[in-house]
């Protein structure tokens, strides 16, 4: 079994990797309130009425996040869950004061 330390490292940096060029845009949906972290290591519209560009991204980004998760998950003989788990842990931890984040059933600002 992967070290869990090794696990987190790695799991940050393929997410990094993983949205790469759609960064600078995702970037700016989360400063305009648009889009926020949920602790399921996926991203969540904070506004339902979001420009169609904008949940166009939101879901490429998770379609990218969830083939990520499925990859680590199935090379470290971990679930599914388990992986989203820990990498909404991280993306939460990661998201900046004053974005959104979706923790206890509702949108929140950090």
């Amino acid at each position: 079994m992967i070290n869990k330390a090794v696990l987190k490292s790695f799991l940050v940096v393929t997410l990094l990797v993983a949205i790469g060029a759609l960064a600078a845009d995702l970037d700016q949906a989360k400063r305009d309130g648009l889009v926020g972290e949920r602790a399921d290591g996926f991203l969540g519209l904070v506004v339902s009425s979001a420009p169609a560009d904008v949940v166009a991204l939101v879901n490429e980004v998770n379609a990218k996040r969830k083939a990520e998760y499925e990859r680590i998950a199935k090379s470290n003989d971990l679930t599914l869950e388990q992986v989203q788990a820990l990498a909404g842990k991280k993306t939460i931890e990661k998201t900046r004061k004053g974005d959104w984040i979706f923790v206890d059933g509702g949108w929140q600002k950090k």
